[in-house]
């Protein structure tokens, strides 16, 4: 059965943090509507290689996108590709190295910034550009391409998160809190998306450490949430989903052909 998917990038939100400052997340799994999982993130633990590996399942080793400074297209096939060449519709609400990676680079503000081209990999976007962009205008970009365009796989990618642990680190009640004004921003948009029929998943490209920067092998720089709700997933809490499998998983959602690798256990 083919599923209409919501993917939710938090970007730098560390799996502790997660699990324990995302209150409006964990009731939906404290009533059994979802599930959460923790996730090790590829290295290195940047932001543009990660992006890289959770929309197209590649390492950054392989990708070659090893750093935040590697500007340009992607080499590989991504999310968008797999669900264009499906037939299906493809937007997202991002940092702009995402339109970079799949769209045009390098990104050309006046340009790129608002897109609608059903050429282009991600057919519709809202892209921005400064790390402190509130959430709450992200997640209202997010809905206005939602419900604009019916996308069959809409991304959304606010930033703040990350941002608050730059400037103060892991262990500050700047990083936490971040993470519980996202929790709430999220909770006027996710029951919505769960009726109108998307599947959905929470995750992060990589966590934070106290030094206010990641890159290295720290658990709290590799471990990340994934949360997933909707009627398409098993909430078997003995799937251990990769990050590497993101894409293929997604992908298995939609219907769209691939030859990505996935979590069958994550599934129904």
């Amino acid at each position: 059965m083919k599923h209409n998917v919501i993917l939710v990038v938090l970007d730098g939100l560390n799996h502790e943090v997660a699990r324990h400052a995302m209150g409006h997340l964990q009731a939906y799994v404290g009533a059994g509507r979802a599930a959460l999982y923790k996730l090790q993130c590829e290295l290195p633990a940047l932001s543009r290689p990660l992006y890289e590996c959770i929309l197209t399942g590649v390492r950054p080793i392989d990708s070659g996108i090893v750093h935040n400074q590697v500007s340009r297209l992607s080499n590989q096939r991504s999310l968008f590709h797999y669900a264009r060449e499906a037939g299906l519709s493809t937007a997202a609400a991002a940092y702009h190295w995402v339109s970079e990676l799949y769209n045009r680079s390098p990104f050309n503000a006046p340009q790129d910034r608002h897109t609608a081209n059903p050429e282009l990999p991600i057919q519709y976007g809202h892209f921005y550009w400064s790390d402190h962009y509130p959430d709450s205008h992200l997640f209202a970009d997010a809905e206005d391409l939602r419900l604009r365009h019916q996308p069959n796989l809409l991304l959304v990618h606010p930033m703040n998160i990350d941002d608050a642990g730059h400037k103060h680190g892991l262990d500050s009640s700047q990083y936490r809190n971040s993470a519980r004004s996202a929790d709430i921003i999220l909770a006027d948009y996710l029951q919505g998306w769960l009726d109108a029929g998307y599947q959905v998943l929470v995750t992060a490209d990589h966590g934070m450490n106290n030094d206010r920067s990641h890159n290295g092998l720290l658990a709290e720089e590799r471990e990340v949430p994934l949360f997933v709700l909707g009627d398409a997933f098993s909430l078997d809490p003995a799937a251990a989903p990769k990050q590497t499998e993101l894409c293929g998983t997604v992908c298995q959602l939609l219907g769209a052909p691939h030859d990505k690798p996935f979590c069958r256990e994550l599934l129904k």
